[in-house]
């Protein structure tokens, strides 16, 4: 057995696993009902257009990271990470009665603050959680173990936005949508209670409380670390392009493809499962070290069936031109080219966990002790700012008159340009990639 599933058997690992599980997990179902209810149901919510929210709302979630992912890092260098865990889980607990509340009395005002309080708090567990990982891995483990969180972050994923989805369509969703979210807020503090002692990169630290000053700090700090730099580049240009695909899966669903609820969470699903499986392969293609050159790997990938999908589409979407059938995911997987546009999803889940997994492990490898905590808030930063971007940049697409499928195209073109700017500026990128091929 591969020794990252071992990982699960053990203390340093299972409890952070389990608590990062139920907390995604949480998320997304707490996120899928929001968003399903407003992309299906949204003139008995709101007067606002459902494209222009389902496009917000993510940004909304995402903006905390930006503006307090800074200050988290600072936190989490500081203080023990067990104690500061569960007191993240505690506020989640908080959080989750707050949106039940928006539930229940069909708030849209309500469950949008309690989906800005979501992002606070995972802004904060961020950093936390990534830097615990260097301080019980050593380095030989640090691809699997990254692999497995990511792998069980997109199962819960997966699931979340399967059981999200579901719970918006029930006649009772407001009382089931409230009672799952506060149990697994509950369960999530339970497991986090077995978190063993982590102690403080940099217990010394004075915290600076002014976000805007910390922020560019954090930042200077690691531009002068160029190699940690273009790493989170390559990260949060991944999160630009999940982002820009999951906020408009509601809306790919039921306009270009004619498909109701089912069809979004299979579209979710496949994608989903592609990073998952992606990520857990990573240890073994990697042979148990950071390998750069899978990230080259997985970002041609990314371009390829990006482009694809846009092709796939567009093909699908000429032939609905004439039809206001509304399918559901059996019909749909009756044709042929359905099934190749679900294979392009599933293809850029596969080589986006190729891409991300070591670039995760070479910065916390790679990043100080000290300021391991800081390095992740700075990607965290970054990642929030390129999905913010990534909202506010599909708004503008649309305001120039392009469909969904088009804005997946120039989402390929765009990352082959990213992916040329990370080999000029550090050749080791295309310099492993060769070596890997050649292996």
């Amino acid at each position: 057995m591969s020794n990252q599933f071992q990982l699960l058997k053990e203390r340093r690992f299972r409890p952070l696993f389990s608590t990062q599980f139920l907390g995604a997990f949480n998320d997304n179902v707490f996120k899928t009902a929001l968003i399903t209810l407003v992309a299906f149901q949204s003139t008995q919510l709101t007067s606002i257009d459902s494209k222009t929210l389902v496009t917000i709302l993510p940004g909304l979630f995402i903006l905390p990271f930006f503006l307090f992912s800074a200050t988290a890092g600072q936190i989490a260098d500081k203080l023990e990470k067990s104690k500061l865990i569960r007191g993240i889980k505690l506020f989640e607990i908080f959080i989750m009665l707050f949106a039940s509340a928006g539930f229940l009395f069909n708030s849209v005002v309500l469950l949008a603050i309690a989906l800005f309080l979501m992002g606070v708090q995972s802004s904060i567990f961020g950093p936390v959680k990534y830097a615990y990982l260097p301080q019980h891995l050593n380095k030989e483990e640090l691809i699997g173990g990254n692999g497995m969180l990511e792998m069980g972050t997109f199962v819960a994923i997966l699931i979340g936005q399967i059981l999200g989805a579901w719970l918006a369509t029930q006649t009772t969703s407001d009382l089931i949508t409230s009672c799952c979210i506060l149990t697994l807020a509950a369960l999530g503090y339970w497991t986090s209670r077995g978190i063993p002692n982590s102690p403080a990169g940099a217990p010394n630290l004075k915290v600076n409380w002014n976000p805007v000053t910390e922020t560019y700090r954090n930042l200077t700090f690691i531009w002068q670390h160029q190699a940690l730099w273009l790493a989170i580049i390559g990260i949060s240009w991944f999160w630009f392009i999940g982002a820009t695909l999951l906020a408009q899966f509601p809306n790919f669903a039921k306009i270009t493809l004619l498909g109701n609820e089912s069809v979004f969470i299979l579209l979710l699903s496949i994608f989903s499962l592609g990073i998952g499986v992606g990520s857990l392969l990573c240890e073994k293609l990697s042979n148990h070290k950071v390998e750069l050159g899978l990230v080259m790997f997985g970002g041609i990938g990314l371009v390829l069936f990006c482009a694809d999908l846009y092709w796939t589409s567009s093909r699908i979407q000429q032939a609905l031109a004439h039809t206001n059938e509304v399918r559901s995911y059996l019909a749909f997987l009756h044709h042929f080219s359905h099934i190749h546009l679900l294979a392009d999803i599933l293809l850029i889940g596969l080589f986006g966990g190729f891409y991300i997994v070591p670039l995760y492990a070479f910065i916390q490898h790679n990043a100080e002790k000290g300021h391991q905590s800081r390095v992740i808030a700075g990607n965290n930063i970054l990642n929030a700012l390129f999905m913010v971007i990534s909202a506010l940049f599909s708004l503008w697409v649309f305001s120039l008159g392009f469909s969904i499928p088009e804005l997946f195209l120039i989402t390929a073109m765009l990352t082959t340009l990213v992916l040329m700017y990370l080999c000029i500026r550090q050749p080791e990128y295309y310099l492993a990639f060769a070596r890997w091929i050649k292996r």
